[in-house]
């Protein structure tokens, strides 16, 4: 529901669906909790009965409302749960009603949805996952392979640092399993000062070792470790403690980051640029990116998302929209680099767009650091 709206106008709507004893509660700045008392101890039942009063609340929700003298309407989406089921408390249940509210959102909205036990298996699977996490950090499970990046000479300029967790049961864990689970608890901000940490390390390391002090080292950063408030000291003081070089360490950040405060993100984009970071804009093509911001941001490097890497040579669609990142690179003053490379023919075809480095399996897989720096021993 759009948050312009008045909430009193909601609290009325919503207050005249339901009886005395029930309570309505906002919870959110576009969320609201309903909750119905001494319902029918038969579960079918009790069920109607909220079924009912659900369809009450989103057909009052969808009568137009009168805003600054004019006529806008809303959409509602809701999610059910009843108490017992799991025999659980009122947060469980809170829960487990937000669960089934998603899935009605992800149904088109303006619909209902009541919790599915099969959702508890995911919630229940989301949780260990998150307990698993923390024992990974608490336990030096995670670590960092690092994927080369070359150019059309084959020269190693850099690395990309890639987070890997290594669990002692279940062997190496896709970090497209826990990514999301870090992303949504927000362990995400440790995991990222804990990744920047180690990358700075290691680049503070190869700058008194031959053939490596040339080295750059790409990490990314997540919108939301980037939106902390004291995120240009965090990386500032992770430079002097580790006596990594400022001009060696590159924060590859995405698009999502954009649609938040872009003012904010200037700023502090402008303030580690002033100690010599540098900055790409990663998975570029695959979110939202005004021109306008763009031109304003201090980026060094734009880099062609895999997804239009795999099909460039069959996809006249991701081959235009590659030649178009090209282009607009070039017209930025910014370098550019496609990932996931893995062929010949995709390189070759690449370097006729006017691409100059790359990255993907074709040069090498993420390595551990031992392999890696034998990697580049052997040239």
């Amino acid at each position: 529901m759009p948050t312009s709206l008045p909430i009193s106008e909601h609290d009325k709507r919503l207050g005249a669906c339901v009886r005395e004893r029930d309570t309505v509660a906002r919870v959110g700045a576009d969320e609201f909790a309903v909750l119905l008392a001494e319902l029918d101890q038969n579960w079918l039942d009790a069920a109607m009965l909220a079924e009912a009063v659900a369809h009450k609340i989103l057909d009052a929700l969808g009568q137009p409302y009168q805003l600054d003298g004019s006529e806008v309407s809303c959409t509602a989406s809701i999610g059910i749960a009843l108490f017992g089921e799991q025999h659980d408390d009122d947060v469980e249940a809170l829960k487990r009603a937000e669960m089934a509210m998603y899935q009605a959102k992800a149904q088109g909205r303006n619909t209902l949805r009541f919790f599915d036990p099969k959702m508890q298996a995911v919630v229940n699977a989301r949780v260990s996952m998150e307990s698993s996490l923390r024992d990974a950090m608490a336990n030096d499970q995670l670590v960092l392979h690092y994927q080369p990046q070359v150019t059309d000479q084959g020269q190693i300029t850099g690395v990309e640092a890639l987070l890997r967790w290594l669990d002692p049961n279940r062997g190496m864990v896709s970090p497209a399993e826990f990514i999301p689970v870090a992303e949504e608890t927000g362990l995400i901000v440790p995991i990222g000062d804990w990744v920047l940490e180690t990358a700075c390390k290691q680049l503070a390391q190869w700058a008194s070792q031959p053939g490596m002090t040339h080295l750059t080292m790409a990490v990314n950063v997540s919108a939301k470790q980037f939106h902390q408030r004291d995120f240009v000291d965090r990386v500032l003081m992770t430079l002097e403690r580790t006596g990594a070089k400022a001009d060696r360490l590159k924060l590859e950040l995405t698009e999502s980051l954009l649609v938040e405060d872009v003012e904010g993100v200037i700023v502090k984009m402008n303030a580690l640029k002033a100690r010599g970071v540098t900055f790409s804009l990663d998975d570029f093509g695959t979110g939202y990116s005004s021109l306008s911001y763009l031109q304003r941001l201090p980026l060094d490097q734009l880099k062609i998302d895999q997804g239009f890497v795999r099909d460039i040579l069959i996809n006249p669609n991701d081959a235009a929209i590659a030649k178009m990142v090209v282009a607009l690179a070039d017209s930025l003053g910014l370098t550019v680099i496609p990932e996931g490379v893995e062929t010949q023919a995709q390189r070759d075809f690449l370097l006729g767009l006017g691409c100059h480095n790359f990255q993907g399996y074709l040069f090498s897989r993420p390595l551990p650091i031992d392999e890696f720096e034998a990697f580049v021993k052997r040239g």
